[in-house]
């Protein structure tokens, strides 16, 4: 059983910023990885950031550098730093978990990201 604790969703502008906290615990005292994927209104859910255990992070390319993933081992909790926001990010963000290797993703509840002027 793992337990979420996200935060940090809510309204954005045009240009600005948000951070997301996703705080996850249970079944292991290290995840594997830790990441997140977002999901916007009528389309998949697709792949934002990973954060491995031990190994460097990974934010997806079609980004372009707006977004940093970082990751606090000691707390098992894993960020999203949001920069130069546009109408295009507002989705649901998912922060998921995986126990080990090959095992599948666990999802937190997902926090709601609007980006409106």
């Amino acid at each position: 059983q793992v337990k979420f604790e996200e935060s940090g969703g809510g309204l954005g502008h045009p240009g600005g910023s948000l951070r997301l906290s996703c705080a996850a615990s249970g079944s292991v005292a290290r995840f594997y990885e830790m990441g997140w994927y977002r999901q916007a209104p009528g389309k998949e859910r697709e792949f934002v950031a990973r954060a491995p255990w031990g190994e460097e992070t990974y934010s997806s390319p079609y980004l372009k550098g707006r977004f940093t993933i970082s990751r606090d081992n000691g707390e098992n909790t894993v960020y999203l730093q949001m920069n130069s926001l546009t109408p295009d990010d507002t989705a649901v963000y998912y922060c998921y978990v995986i126990l080990r290797n090959g095992a599948p993703l666990i999802w937190g509840q997902g926090t709601q990201v609007s980006v409106s002027s």
